[in-house]
């Protein structure tokens, strides 16, 4: 029997009913084509036959079809190739091989590649039906899933979004908390204006350079913003005060970790900004106050801010005394490193002003 012309494939109308499945049969056996045209149409669905894969690669680029019926051995492309491409290209569309090749190795490729049967010649009209039927139903099932799931993530994605957008609302309104209970403190005391936020930002270099995650980058800077905070139960006097400070001026300076620590305890921020501000001015040794904690029994945070805030009182203008400069200051951290302060957070810090040009002096502050 002589193959089909390209322009001689054959579509035909269903005959039970309107919208039934789109079928396309591939085979270069015109009886065959014929035979499962008119038995698939008795069943309501709409098929379109070709006598070889070129003619049904045109098919599948002018429309969308629901199922392949595929022979294996035809002129020109195989069927296993027309059928790699057909999975290729058009992964919704399910196939089943119809083929005189009984051949077990062949049928398991076939279905590897993703054939959803294989029906040997001659077959009985039911067998097919059923193969037909069920390869339908697997291919509605599992476009339905796949719409499923991506329902499902675009939910989620919204709903992530929207809890990010929250999220985000939240942390800016900690933020402006902070930096107002910041500001309130640099008000009572103008000599160290400025102090909390050079801390911050010396601490969050720091923390940068030791290469911690941003998110924990953050709860430290905006730890240093209020890390006096407690100075806030200090009488103005005592902290501009131009003289030593007696025993007793000192202690009620001392006090200002745990004040800090008392006013933010009840916050429930997303960092331990109250830890941090409660163990800056913890020592290594075990000699800081006001808990006397040593090693790493005072949280990285705390050990970094310690080291941030030495470095710029050091540097600064201070009542009682006038600036020791950056270089007294990176002297301290470096002979007390690991007796004092954190070897790691000293490194850093030292890394930053001799190797990366840090400048306390530089005013591209939070706020």
């Amino acid at each position: 029997m002589e193959p089909l012309a390209p322009n001689s494939i054959r579509r035909f109308s269903p005959m039970n009913k309107q919208g039934g499945a789109q079928i396309l049969i591939v085979d270069d056996d015109e009886s065959i084509c014929r035979f499962l045209n008119s038995l698939l149409n008795k069943k309501g669905y709409e098929c379109t036959t070709a006598t070889s894969a070129a003619d049904a690669r045109k098919y599948m680029n002018a429309q969308n079809f629901d199922l392949i019926l595929c022979d294996i051995n035809m002129p020109g492309e195989s069927g296993m190739e027309f059928i790699r491409y057909s999975l290729a290209e058009y992964p919704e569309t399910a196939v089943i091989m119809v083929t005189a090749v009984d051949d077990p190795e062949i049928a398991d490729t076939a279905l590897e590649i993703g054939a959803y049967g294989y029906i040997i010649k001659p077959f009985k009209p039911n067998e097919l039906m059923i193969n037909v039927d069920n390869a339908l139903r697997r291919r509605k099932l599992e476009i339905d899933n796949r719409l499923h799931r991506e329902n499902l993530e675009k939910v989620v994605l919204e709903r992530t979004e929207e809890l990010q957008v929250t999220l985000n609302d939240l942390q800016n309104t900690m933020d402006g908390i902070i930096r107002a209970m910041a500001k309130t403190v640099e008000m009572r005391d103008p000599y160290t204006a400025g102090h909390q936020r050079r801390v911050s930002r010396l601490a969050g270099a720091i923390a940068q350079e030791v290469d911690l995650p941003e998110n924990q980058i953050h709860g430290i800077k905006m730890a240093g913003h209020i890390h006096d905070l407690g100075k806030l139960s200090v009488p103005a006097e005592i902290l501009s005060k131009p003289d030593r400070l007696t025993d007793v001026e000192f202690s009620l300076i001392k006090a200002h970790p745990q004040e800090g620590y008392d006013i933010l305890k009840g916050i429930d921020f997303p960092w331990p900004i109250a830890q941090i501000v409660y163990q800056h001015h913890e020592r290594m040794d075990g000699s800081g106050y006001p808990q006397g904690l040593s090693g790493e029994g005072i949280l990285l945070e705390a050990r970094i801010m310690a080291v941030a805030d030495v470095v710029e009182a050091m540097s600064s203008h201070r009542p009682y005394r006038p600036a020791l400069g950056i270089e007294a200051a990176l002297e301290e951290i470096s002979k007390n490193s690991g007796v004092h302060y954190d070897p790691d957070a000293v490194d850093a810090c030292l890394r930053l002003f001799k190797e990366k040009g840090f400048e306390l002096s530089k005013r591209n502050y939070d706020y």
